[in-house]
Parts: structure tokens; C-alpha cells; sequence
């Protein structure tokens, strides 16, 4: 017999979920504050509830599809302090400190946690473009795992309850980092009259050569052997401080170069030269 799924919020994403489950066949148990904005669901099919409390105590499988941790900790506010037997599974985006600490209400509840990154859009809940990562409980994650095959393709990143926390913002960090980078490259080649079409189509292929080395670049750190590549870190200085340079006045700043520069010279007083950018991160205490 299939399981019966709690769901907790059902804003876009929650919708979307709740449905995807729903035609699946699973029985899917819904709560919203708002309680009109659940009757697209019970039309298809979801029972509607009147508490978190009551939608919890429905089913082993507790999905919170919340709009961040602050609502979260309302919601476990709200439930009976024993949960123990069920998985809660938090899916919102936050901060990793926010995640331990839901983790720890959790567990303080005698419940399984599972943090939750989702990485999809609505419209592509259910599709194999959906990637939903998956921290915490790995136990948890196992036991229900051909329900979360449901939603995406769920990826388990770590047994530590923040670590789908971790990623999923360091993923739109690499985003906001290169949209902005372009963005900030645009707006410079525009007020200096170039044609900024033409530009974008170099910059892409600039963008291209950061993507196609990422997999090198992480064995660079992880085997902490930072060749040069294609300029050592004294030729990195160089360009550095020109760019810096470049961007004084910009509106979106100058991206945190000075830092990295101060970091760089501090690596080539530690007679590092002879090093690629990737030294920039290494953990050894520089002098």
C-alpha cells in the first residue's frame, strides 16, 4: 500500500508537488494557511485539513513546501512535540546554520529530518529536469525514496542535516557570481560606445572556458596542486589590478578583486609564484 503525504504549504512549488503526488496515485493530505488557495487540490483529489497539527498526525511522510525556515519553525510550532516515526522533510532555501537548527527542533521532536534543496521551477516538478538535493537523514532518504523519485531526480549530498543547504546556495552563488560578472562587463563595454552584442558572444565563449574546466579545478583543490594554467599568479596580479581599476564607480562594485589581489600578494610573499588562481583558496595559513 502506497503512503499517504502530508503536505505542509502549498504555495507554487507545494502545489506542484501535491499534484505531481496526486497523479501519481499517492493519497496526499494538504495545509495552508490560506485555505482557499487549496481547492485546485481537493478537486484533484488531496484531503484538506484545518491544522498543522492535524495534517501531521495524517501520515509518516511530512513534506513542509515553505517559503523559508522562519515559516518552518511556526509549522513544528505548531505540531505535537512528539513526532517520533515520522520523516519531516524541509523544502525551502536558506542558510546552513538555519538548517542545523531546524534539524535540531527535529530531532528534539524525536522525528527523522531530511533538509531539502529544490532546484527546479514549478513546471518541471515531476520531470528528469528537476533536481531536488536531499541532506540529513540518509536512513530517511532511503525509506522513502521511490516517492521522492516522484518530484525529480533527488540527490542525497550529505549526512549532515545542512549540507543540501550548503550546496544549493553555493549553486546560486556560481549563478548570481557569473550573471553578475557579464552584467558588469555589459554595462562597462556600453559606456565606453563598443557594441555590446558583439561582446556578449565573446563573453560567452569567456564563460565557456570557466564551465568547461570546473571538473579540473576541483581536483586542483582537492589534491591542493594549483598549477599555473594559462598565467601564473604574478601575471594574475597584473590583470587584477588592472580590472580593478576598471571598475572603480561601477554600480554592481568591483566583485571583491581587492581582496582577492591582497590574497595574491600575499601567496607571492610566501614565494608561491610559480602557482595558478586555485592558490587563492588553499586553506594553508599564509604568513
Amino acid at each position: 500500500m502506497a503512503e499517504i503525504i502530508t503536505i505542509v504549504g502549498t504555495g507554487n512549488i507545494g502545489t506542484a508537488v501535491a499534484r505531481r503526488l496526486l497523479d501519481a496515485g499517492r493519497e496526499v493530505v494538504v495545509w495552508n494557511r490560506t485555505q482557499h488557495r487549496l481547492a485546485g487540490l481537493v478537486e484533484a483529489g488531496a484531503r484538506p485539513v484545518d491544522s498543522v497539527a492535524a495534517a501531521v498526525s495524517s501520515s509518516d511522510l511530512v513534506l513542509l513546501t515553505l517559503t523559508d525556515y522562519r515559516a518552518v519553525a511556526d509549522c513544528l510550532a505548531a505540531m505535537h512535540p512528539d513526532q517520533a516515526g515520522r520523516t519531516i522533510v524541509a523544502l525551502c532555501t536558506g542558510t546552513p546554520g538555519e538548517a542545523q537548527k531546524t534539524a535540531e527542533l527535529v530531532a528534539g521532536m524525536g522525528a527523522r529530518y531530511l533538509d531539502a534543496g529544490v532546484q527546479a521551477s514549478p513546471e518541471m516538478i515531476g520531470t528528469d529536469r528537476a533536481t531536488i538535493l536531499y541532506g540529513g537523514d540518509r536512513a530517511a532518504y532511503e525509506l522513502h525514496l521511490d516517492t521522492l523519485r516522484l518530484l525529480s531526480l533527488p540527490r542525497f549530498v550529505g549526512d549532515a542535516p545542512a549540507a543540501a543547504a550548503i550546496w544549493d546556495l553555493a549553486l546560486f552563488g556560481v549563478w548570481y557570481d557569473a550573471q553578475l560578472g557579464l552584467l558588469r562587463a555589459l554595462d562597462t563595454v556600453r559606456a565606453a560606445g563598443i557594441d555590446i552584442t558583439d561582446f556578449a558572444r565573446t563573453a560567452g565563449t569567456q564563460l565557456g572556458h570557466v564551465v568547461n574546466s570546473a571538473p579540473a579545478t576541483a581536483i586542483e583543490l582537492l589534491e591542493a596542486d594549483y598549477p599555473p594554467g594559462p598565467a601564473n599568479l604574478g601575471e594574475h596580479l597584473t590583470v587584477l589590478r588592472h580590472l580593478i581599476e576598471q571598475r572603480s564607480g561601477s554600480p554592481l562594485g568591483d566583485g571583491g578583486l581587492p581582496i582577492v589581489a591582497a590574497r595574491v600578494e600575499a601567496l607571492l610573499a610566501d614565494h608561491r609564484s610559480g602557482e595558478g588562481l586555485t592558490a587563492v583558496v588553499d586553506r594553508r595559513e599564509v604568513p
